[in-house]
């Protein structure tokens, strides 16, 4: 069967988007491909930011090609599945551009895996996939289309009705293959994400050595997604890794939900000409596996925070055992060895900002960076939003939307214009 994988030309006007807007390797469509190609599958894979290429025209790249079935995302990367841009207009936009010249259209991200049918309406697509997609896209290939009952964690009309089969799938990661990147797609990833040492020297990358968090804070959208942690084969990230790095690339980003101390993936990682960036949570690495992780190639640590008091990360549910000068400590430590050190700080009522103020300036002054503390967004997809209204519905993006623009009058550093409502975003491509 022949296949396109598609990671639309974002755009960000307007939205709430926390992301970084730089390209990112599609590790969702690369983990599809690898599959789908291991079945005997032809694949066509493009990211409208790395091939250069506007929505209609990657919507003619696959008319080209014409597909069976054509795999749209609706986040511009695995690593940015937990706080993705609340509107669907982008991948909308790229589906009215391709019409039916794609075969049969398949959605896989965030949205279609916590409000399937609310995704399937506003994109007016065949197939949305509810979680991890690999395993389900590659279903659907290999006769899940003509019995898309048969195939778990999907939502799909039936009629005048809309099927859910159940999920939201968790792939089996493990044992998932090495992938591979076209080498254009490697020459023109400029973009070392999260690092703040020095200019890239090289192209940079993105893998995944982990998935999921074994941890249930409650502003962490991954309920849906990405939530069972799972750690890759050593043997197969390293191939991954081995291969970038002999296609030119000199940096690593590891998109892992959360780095946990790995000694062996360290150990390798020490010998290998190539520096990497990591999110994880301080509290977890102890002084040696630090100084192991600096040795290793380690230069940028983003490091979740998020509360200065034992009161506050209670109520975050972090589960964090050590004081918070234990944690000023741990990434006072970790600065040694690893140029690039940031805490993470949200607000959180009840923190006291002189003590917030004072803290930045005793990180700042060793040479960690504390940003300013951000507001909350209650992603359907978090623990936080069900406190607040309970299961997500056909309205439950929408709510979300409505209440941060409402809640907060300065958003993240990021968001130098005002966001728009939600409505307003998709006005002009998903119905209300």
């Amino acid at each position: 069967m022949r296949i396109s994988l598609v990671n639309p030309t974002w755009t960000f006007t307007q939205s709430i988007y926390f992301g970084c807007r730089e390209p990112h390797l599609p590790i969702e469509l690369g983990a599809c491909k690898v599959l789908l190609e291991a079945a005997g599958h032809d694949v066509l894979m493009l990211d409208g930011a790395l091939d250069g290429l506007s929505l209609e025209e990657l919507a003619d790249r696959v008319a080209d090609f014409r597909p069976a079935m054509t795999v749209v995302t609706t986040a511009p990367t695995y690593l940015f599945w937990r706080c993705a841009q609340p509107e669907l207009r982008v991948p909308r936009a790229f589906l009215d551009a391709l019409g039916e010249r794609g075969g049969r259209t398949v959605v896989v991200g965030p949205h279609g895996s916590v409000t399937p049918e609310t995704a399937l309406t506003k994109l007016g697509c065949d197939f949305v996939v509810r979680g991890e997609c690999e395993e389900v896209v590659a279903a659907l290939a290999s006769g899940g289309l003509e019995r898309p009952d048969r195939v778990p964690a999907l939502a799909y009309r039936d009629g005048l009705e809309i099927t859910v089969t159940g999920g939201p799938a968790a792939a089996r990661f493990a044992d998932l293959p090495a992938l591979s990147w076209p080498e254009a797609w490697i020459a023109r990833h400029h973009h070392h994400h999260h690092r703040f040492d020095r200019a890239p020297d090289g192209p940079g990358a993105e893998v995944e050595a982990s998935r999921g968090c074994p941890y249930t804070c409650t502003f962490c959208a991954k309920i849906d997604f990405r939530d069972k942690y799972r750690r890759r084969d050593l043997t197969i990230i390293l191939e991954e890794i081995d291969r970038l790095i002999a296609q030119g690339v000199t940096y690593l980003y590891f998109i892992d939900e959360i780095f946990l101390p790995q000694k062996p993936l360290l150990e390798a990682l020490v010998g290998r000409a190539v520096s990497f960036g990591v999110q994880t949570r301080i509290d977890l690495w102890k002084p040696d596996m630090l100084d192991l992780l600096g040795a290793a190639g380690c230069v940028s640590i983003e490091a979740g925070v998020e509360s200065l008091t034992e009161e506050g990360r209670a109520l975050l549910d972090k589960n964090c055992r050590v004081s918070t000068d234990d944690l000023a400590e741990r990434l006072i430590h970790a600065r040694r060895s690893v140029p690039f050190v940031q805490a993470n700080l949200i607000k959180v009522a009840g923190d006291d900002p002189a003590l917030v103020a004072a803290w930045r300036e005793r990180l700042q002054a060793a040479g960690v960076w504390a940003n300013d503390p951000v507001p909350l967004y209650p992603y359907p997809s978090s623990p936080d939003y069900r406190r607040l209204w309970g299961e997500p519905d056909g309205r439950a993006w929408e709510r979300a939307h409505a209440h941060y623009l409402a809640e907060f009058d300065r958003f993240s550093d990021i968001q130098d214009e005002r966001p728009a409502p939600l409505t307003e975003l998709e006005s002009a491509c998903c119905p209300a």
